[in-house]
C-alpha cells in the first residue's frame, strides 16, 4: 500500500522516512571526518572529495525534505498505539518535529555557509552553487556554520533519543510501533485519535529558537568589513590613504579563491611633477580571510601567522608613461626576502590620487606550501590586486 492509513504508513511514507535517515547518517559521519582531519597536501584532495559529497547529499536530503512534507500534508497521520501514555506519546511527537525542523535547518545552514565562504569543493549538480541574495561574507558564513554545528548537535541528540525509543518499543514493550515503519504494518486504535501535535510542535520549535538564537546572540563572530587601516607612525608627512584593498587570489583544485587582507597601512612620498616617489606597505597577515581555507592559508605550511604575523613591501615608484607607473622594491614575507616589481595606473586629480595595480607572486619563493609540490592541489601563482585612494599632504 503506497498511501497512510490512520493505523499504517504507507510505502511512500517509509520510503521518505528511511532514505532521509540513512542519509542524514551518513552525512553526519562525513562532516565529523572533515571536520577532524587535518589540513595539509597530502589530505587536500581527500577533503575535496569529501566535501562535495557531504554538501551534495544535504542538497539531496533538502529536496527529499520538500517532498516529504509536501506528502505528509496530503495523507492521514497513523494515531499512537498507546495514547493513554501521555508523557511518552508527546515525547514522542515532540522528537519527530524536531527532525522535520532539523532536514530544514540543517542543510539550509550548509548551504548558506556555502554560499557566503569562498569554497573549494563544489556541490555535484548543475543549477548553480550559490543561494540568492546570500552576499560572500566571512561573518555570514561563520554565522552559519556555528548554526549547522548546533543544528547538527540538536539532531544527533534527538535521533540518539528516537533510536533508543523505537528500541524501547521493540524490545521492552514488544508491540508494533517499528514494524510500523520498518514492514508498513497496522497498529493502533483508530477511535483512539491521539495527543494534539499543537503543543508538541510549539515546544520543538520553542527549541530550535533557542538554540538558533544562541548561536546569533552570543556565538556570532563580528567582523569589520573595512580594509587599508592605516597608522600614523607609517604614513609619516606623505600622502593619506583614504581606502583601498590588498586582495589575493590562488587557484585551489582547478578553483579560484578569493582572499582579502583586511588590515594594513601605507606610507607613500610621491611628486605629481616628477612620478617619482617610495612606498612602504606594512600587512597585517593576521587579517587574512581566504575562505573556507582561511585557517590553513593562517597555518605554518603557508603565511604561518604565528611565527610571521606581518608581510612587508618597500619599493620605488616611477613613471613609466602618463598614467602608468612602476613599483621595483622587495616584499618580505614568512622570513624571506624577494625582489618584487609591479605596474599600476595612478591618477591624481586636485591632490586626490587613485592607484590600481596588480602582479603575480610564485608561492614558492617563500617556501610557501611546500608539501603542495604540484598545482594539482594549489596552483604556484598567487594573484594580488591593489586598489588605494590617498590625499596629497598638506
Amino acid at each position: 500500500m503506497l498511501v497512510n492509513t490512520s493505523t499504517r504508513y504507507g510505502a511512500v511514507a517509509r520510503f521518505f522516512h528511511w532514505s532521509i535517515a540513512l542519509l542524514v547518517l551518513a552525512d553526519i559521519a562525513l562532516g565529523l571526518v572533515g571536520k577532524f582531519t587535518p589540513r595539509t597536501g597530502e589530505t587536500a584532495g581527500f577533503l575535496q572529495l569529501l566535501y562535495s559529497t557531504h554538501k551534495t547529499i544535504g542538497v539531496l536530503v533538502l529536496g527529499l525534505a520538500v517532498l516529504r512534507v509536501l506528502w505528509a500534508i496530503s495523507q492521514p497521520r497513523p494515531v499512537p498505539i498507546h495514547p493513554e501514555r501521555r508523557a511518552e506519546t508527546f515525547a514522542a511527537e515532540t522528537a519527530h518535529w524536531l527532525l522535520y525542523v532539523a532536514i530544514f535547518v540543517l542543510p539550509l545552514s550548509g548551504w548558506v555557509m556555502h554560499s557566503a565562504e569562498v569554497g573549494f569543493a563544489p556541490i555535484w549538480w548543475p543549477f548553480g552553487q550559490n543561494l540568492p541574495f546570500v552576499p560572500k561574507s566571512e561573518g555570514v558564513a561563520e554565522t552559519a556554520a556555528a548554526i549547522h554545528w548546533i543544528a547538527g548537535i540538536v539532531l544527533v541528540a534527538t535521533v540518539a533519543a528516537h533510536i533508543g525509543g523505537a528500541l524501547k518499543h521493540a524490545v521492552v514493550d514488544r508491540d508494533a510501533t517499528l514494524a510500523r515503519m520498518v514492514r508498513g504494518t497496522a497498529a493502533g486504535t483508530p477511535e483512539n485519535g491521539g495527543l494534539s501535535h499543537v503543543v508538541a510542535a510549539f515546544v520543538a520549535f520553542a527549541i530550535w529558537v533557542v538554540s538558533i538564537g544562541g548561536v546569533v546572540v552570543f556565538f556570532a563572530p563580528t567582523h569589520s568589513e573595512e580594509t587599508g587601516i592605516q597608522s600614523e607612525a607609517v604614513q609619516g608627512e606623505g600622502w593619506i590613504v583614504q581606502d583601498g584593498s590588498v586582495s589575493i587570489t590562488v587557484v585551489q583544485i582547478g578553483a579560484p579563491v578569493v582572499g582579502v587582507f583586511t588590515n594594513w597601512q601605507a606610507a607613500i612620498e610621491y611628486d605629481p611633477e616628477s612620478g617619482g616617489g617610495q612606498v612602504t606597505a606594512i600587512i597585517d597577515t593576521t587579517s587574512l580571510a581566504l575562505g573556507s581555507v582561511t585557517d590553513q592559508a593562517k597555518g605554518p605550511e603557508f603565511f604561518d601567522v604565528e611565527a610571521f604575523s606581518q608581510a612587508t613591501y618597500q619599493g620605488e615608484i616611477a613613471r613609466n608613461d602618463g598614467e602608468r607607473h612602476n613599483a621595483a622594491g622587495e616584499l618580505t614575507l614568512v622570513g624571506q626576502v624577494v625582489p618584487v616589481s609591479f605596474e599600476f595606473n595612478l591618477e591624481v586629480t586636485d591632490g586626490v590620487a587613485v592607484m590600481s595595480g596588480a602582479t603575480t607572486l610564485d608561492r614558492r619563493d617563500f617556501g610557501m606550501g611546500a608539501a603542495y609540490s604540484d598545482e594539482s592541489s594549489v596552483g604556484f601563482g598567487v594573484d594580488v590586486a591593489i586598489t588605494l585612494t590617498a590625499t596629497a599632504p598638506e
